[in-house]
């Protein structure tokens, strides 16, 4: 996705200085190059560490388990040995001794018997320990895959932040500032409030109007789309927990229409859904935009919308 990345000049040889309206034009076009990036480090990042903590209670379980088994078959080996070295030695001199096997037989008898007893008092723990290591095996293969996704979006990562110095350095030359034109605050907000957990949400949402814009921050005090609607919807305490991940909240939020939205909803973006903001009445939205820029208001109809999501609270 680097490779759709359009270079930006101030100024061409032979060509008019390009206006405002056209510089961020071209920096929102290029903006959604780069979004889907981030929100794929958000999810490959989510699932990595949800998968680490997995494997290392996996572990955990493991680590008791495996050492009653360790314990119980030394067991066995110490019977082994004493039975190799004072009970088979003795049969064995007593075969040479008056020539009959049956102290032999009789002594190996003994240490089969106590040897299976270890091991059938240890059978369910051995099938357990076995469970465990079924279900690490895969799990393991699985942190080496996303680890390897991982680093190869993190060796993407130097390219988004020269590409987002870039847009920052051409706002700067172009306004005199690295924020986008136009106020943050564009109505009340919430427009619309009830005391209900949508009405919370939003009221949380435009509490961090003016935060910076952090690719893959979920706050407190910098955000990125998914994570200020998957922080607002967390200060709700209405038992919603969001996801880091657009695709993730759409799949996790139920689906209603235009006319049924109401403070608190989430409005996904664009086809592949890669930007989210949450609806704060009045036909407003809060979102945090792009790198460079801030939580702001904005019309929630500015962008094609590609669902209305409503968080389902416990």
């Amino acid at each position: 996705m680097i490779g759709i990345f359009v270079s930006l000049t101030l100024a061409g040889t032979g060509h008019a200085e390009p206006s405002p309206t056209e510089i961020e034009a071209k920096i929102d076009a290029q903006w959604q190059g780069l979004e889907p990036i981030i929100e794929q480090r958000n999810k490959v990042k989510s699932e990595l560490d949800a998968n680490r903590v997995k494997s290392q209670q996996l572990a955990d379980q493991l680590r008791p388990v495996a050492l009653k088994v360790d314990l119980a078959l030394s067991r066995v080996s110490a019977i082994s040995a004493h039975y190799y070295k004072g009970g088979s030695a003795s049969a064995f001199n007593a075969v040479l001794a008056n020539g009959s096997p049956t102290a032999l037989a009789d002594q190996l008898s003994m240490l089969d018997h106590l040897a299976r007893s270890e091991l059938n008092e240890i059978r369910d723990v051995i099938t357990l320990k076995q469970q465990y290591e079924s279900q690490k095996k895969p799990l393991d293969a699985l942190l080496n895959e996303q680890a390897k996704q991982e680093a190869d979006l993190a060796g993407k990562e130097q390219v988004i932040n020269a590409e987002i110095k870039r847009l920052n350095d051409l706002r700067l030359k172009t306004y005199g500032t690295t924020l986008s034109s136009g106020p943050v605050r564009l109505a009340a907000c919430p427009y619309d409030y009830s005391p209900d957990a949508g009405g919370r949400a939003a009221k949380a949402a435009c509490s961090q109007l003016n935060r910076p814009y952090v690719f893959g921050a979920d706050g407190p005090t910098t955000f990125d789309c998914s994570g200020i609607t998957m922080w607002a919807w967390e200060q709700a305490n209405a038992g919603v927990h969001l996801r880091h991940y657009t695709l993730w909240q759409y799949q996790d939020t139920k689906r209603i229409t235009k006319e049924q939205l109401r403070a608190g909803d989430l409005i996904f973006y664009y086809a592949d859904r890669h930007h989210v903001g949450i609806y704060v009445g009045g036909g407003y939205i809060v979102h945090a935009p792009h790198t460079g820029d801030v939580v702001r208001m904005k019309r929630f109809d500015e962008a094609p919308i590609s669902g209305y999501g409503r968080p389902v609270t416990s």
